[in-house]
């Protein structure tokens, strides 16, 4: 198991709960010997801290472990930053569901102890790469850990598009977008709009349609390694966005193709020792619980 000497805080602003936990955390880390480095905007919620601050990179650069205090948006966005320099991502849950940042407030101390003295388990978790052309010019590009989703923005109209998988003509369709989720997604808002979820560890993507026109338009479910296209149709009459985890968006025009694949370097995701997907899909899904003896 890794030892974890610098470690990194990063934590969602605007909560006092988020800035309580964090304060906990960076004097339980400092008294069991480590080293503390702050993000520049976590950095200023704890006046007269004396520790060293950076840059979410540089954080990635120089740290063996970042903890990141909030909800899973708050990972979502370290992890897309973070993915490339390999270090490992522990998420304490100050937020909603929780899917990603299983470390219990309640067990702040007790949990990252566990980490700490090596007894963990680490999840791989892939990435996807977006980019949005115009005939020869790339126009953006972003990456997601949950999801890369093709909306209206503020219009209220369909969009018509194409969908390529390795360069093979799937259909053409008008609905209200397209939903293309990786396994970490697939408990998100590829689950609301009723696609399958997935298990963390398949090497798989799932094509996700918006409200179809088109009642036999189903979700489709294609190897991760896969290629795919979207073509918008140059009829289309409205001016579409491109959204990855919900967080960062790229305007769209008609005619323009948005290409998505499986990013090279993946998420290094901790969990305590009795991580359980399926547990936590009961916890956090309402799922039934065990019949009890009869």
């Amino acid at each position: 198991m890794d030892q974890f000497r610098n470690i990194g805080l990063i934590g969602r602003l605007g909560s006092g709960r988020v800035v309580d936990t964090l304060k906990r955390l960076k004097r339980f880390l400092i008294d069991s010997g480590h080293t503390v480095i702050l993000e520049d905007a976590v950095a200023d919620l704890l006046p007269g801290h004396h520790l060293q601050v950076c840059s979410r990179k540089m954080m990635g650069e120089i740290c063996d472990l970042v903890i990141v205090v909030g909800g899973d948006g708050s990972l979502l966005g370290a992890a897309r930053a973070l993915c490339r320099y390999n270090v490992p991502v522990l998420g304490v849950n100050r937020g909603g569901l929780g899917f990603l940042t299983d470390i219990s407030p309640d067990e702040l101390e007790a949990q990252v102890g566990e980490v700490l003295a090596g007894r963990y388990m680490v999840e791989s978790r892939f990435l996807l790469d977006a980019f949005v052309r115009r005939d020869d010019e790339q126009l953006g590009t972003s990456e997601a850990l949950n999801d890369v989703v093709l909306h209206p923005g503020k219009s209220a109209r369909m969009i018509e598009f194409e969908l390529y998988v390795d360069g093979q003509f799937v259909y053409s369709q008008k609905s209200d977008g397209l939903i293309v989720a990786t396994p970490t997604g697939s408990t998100a808002y590829a689950l609301s709009a009723g696609g399958p979820i997935m298990h963390p560890k398949l090497d798989a993507v799932v094509l996700v349609p918006m409200f179809p026109h088109t009642l036999s338009s189903r979700p489709i479910v294609v190897d991760a390694g896969s290629e795919l296209k979207i073509v918008i149709s140059k009829q289309s009459g409205i001016y579409p966005q491109i959204s990855c985890d919900g967080q960062v968006h790229i305007a769209c025009a008609p005619g323009d193709s948005i290409t998505i694949r499986k990013k090279p370097q993946k998420l290094r995701l901790i969990h305590p020792l009795d991580h359980n997907f399926y547990a936590i899909c009961r916890s956090k899904l309402g799922w039934s619980s065990r019949l009890t003896d009869q």
